[in-house]
């Protein structure tokens, strides 16, 4: 009896996986990325505060500075300040994004989750390419809400074309993405969410503050122009602001390319170390 059991049950979990046999690992990692991603996302649905709050922030940002400080700001001429924040705004909002990749992680972690999903037949690198791609899906609809909201308040683009434009914003999702990786290690390297979003915010702020989203760098004290023009933040800004308003875009544009780049290739092998180890594997 307990064969007949056990052949039924090798029976039901082939016809589980017959779909999909006869791929390789990649597919297999790939398919399981995809689990995470959905699942993540549906989290997301069922918990519709994380997208409210994470969007009210920006649109805060915005009418700040557009309504408060924006007549004190001079930025150029014609040039309307709306239109010089909005970039900015767009790259603050896909960074802060980025950030809850590291407290997903950190609470799944607190949780067991990460625990129970190593126990399961996957591949290991599944979670952290589910969780960085749902995160990235969700910065995706958080953009597409605060252009609307920069819409409203003024903001246009300027001399540019729409594939100009679509090269912008797929930028800043780039950029959001090699930075999901960072708060990644982040997440896997505290003890726990509260943690995870302190820790994000102390590096976070600075870079973004200290940048040219709000202010021109040139208005800023000489020693701290070495270090605003050139740090990621500011290039991708600056490049982003080139697509959207019209300008010269190259130099900016390759220095974002190489920081997405650069952060890529350290961040994800250093997340994966992070990850085997707080898992024990």
């Amino acid at each position: 009896m307990s064969t007949i059991s056990g052949d039924a049950a090798v029976a039901a979990t082939a016809a589980t996986v017959r779909p999909v046999e006869g791929r390789g690992r990649l597919v297999w990692s790939l398919l399981d990325a995809w689990v995470i991603c959905r699942r993540n996302l549906i989290q997301t649905w069922r918990v519709p505060e994380l997208l409210v709050f994470s969007t009210i922030q920006p649109v805060m940002f915005v009418l700040l500075f557009v309504y408060v400080f924006g007549g004190a700001i001079n930025v150029g001429p014609g040039v309307d300040y709306v239109d010089f924040l909005m970039p900015g705004i767009f790259i603050q909002t896909a960074i802060f994004g980025s950030m809850v990749t590291g407290v997903g992680l950190a609470e799944d972690r607190q949780r067991g989750l990460i625990d129970r999903f190593r126990s399961l037949p996957m591949s290991r690198g599944a979670l952290l390419a589910g969780r960085t791609l749902s995160d990235l899906f969700r910065n995706v609809f958080v953009v597409v809400i605060m252009l609307l909201v920069g819409v409203a308040v003024g903001f246009r683009f300027g001399d540019t074309t729409v594939p100009a434009a679509l090269v912008g914003f797929a930028l800043m999702l780039l950029f959001s993405y090699a930075f999901s990786w960072v708060s990644a290690v982040i997440g896997l390297s505290v003890r726990n969410a509260e943690a995870a979003q302190s820790a994000g915010f102390i590096w976070v702020f600075p870079l973004t503050f200290a940048s040219s989203a709000f202010v021109p760098v040139s208005t800023m004290p000489g020693w701290l122009q070495a270090f605003a023009e050139h740090q990621p933040i500011t290039v991708t800004i600056d490049a982003t602001r080139a697509l959207f308003l019209g300008g010269p875009v190259a130099s900016a544009l390759v220095q974002s390319l190489a920081w997405c780049a650069g952060l890529l290739v350290v961040f994800v092998p250093w997340c994966v170390r992070a990850y085997r180890r707080s898992t024990g594997g």
